[in-house]
This record gives C-alpha cells, structure tokens and sequence, in this order.
C-alpha cells in the first residue's frame, strides 16, 4: 500500500531512479493506493542525460509493491521493493523501454485458462 511521501523505484527508461509518492489519486479521502492505482509522483533521483530531471513531478501507475496482493483463489504475491511507471495525463506510458515495456517483475494477473 503505497501513501504520502512513500519512495518508489522506478521501472521504465525515463531516466529517474527513484520517486516520491506526493499523492494519491481517486477522492478527496483516498489515503493509500495499490497495484494498478494512479498516483502523482515527484522525482527524488535522477541520472544524467536522463529524460526526467529532479523535482519533476509526474503521473505514475504503481507495478510492485511490498504489500501482498490477495488473489480470487487465495494465493498472495509481494514484491520486495515498491515501484512504478511515469505515464502521461491520458494514462499513456511515457518512456517505454525498447524491448519489452516495463522492467523488472510486474505483478501479472493469472490467465484464466491457468487456474
């Protein structure tokens, strides 16, 4: 569960390293946010030549977080660190890595021909 001024690592190429969560999207007493939840972010740390700069403030959809996520069939997944990625204001993904999108482990949802 991510809430104000929690720190999140990054997952795209945009070029920040680490964000700071300075709100939490969906109502005027929405406190926490998870998975899939936009927020609006403010960069921390940044690398050089990078796209983002420090102080920057974006949108971002959270992919990993370290609290689990309950599924339909009672099973749990966490992540080991929070993260997320910079979107636009159309809920478009800013920096998209050249191969594959997102990096790292994102939570998927299970397919249903799976379960």
């Amino acid at each position: 569960m991510i809430q104000m001024q929690t720190n999140l690592d990054i997952a795209d190429n945009s070029g920040a390293r680490r964000v700071q969560c300075i709100k939490v999207l969906g109502g005027s007493k929405r406190k926490t946010a998870s998975v899939g939840d936009i927020i609006i972010v403010s960069v921390k740390e940044a690398i050089p030549r990078g796209r983002v700069k420090k102080g920057d403030v974006h949108r971002a959809v959270i992919v990993r977080t370290a609290k689990e996520i309950r599924r339909t069939d009672g099973s749990a997944i966490r992540f080991d660190r929070n993260a997320a990625v910079l979107v636009t204001h159309q809920g478009a993904q800013i920096y998209e890595d050249r191969v594959t999108g997102p990096r790292g482990p994102v939570s998927p949802e299970p397919e249903p021909w799976r379960s």
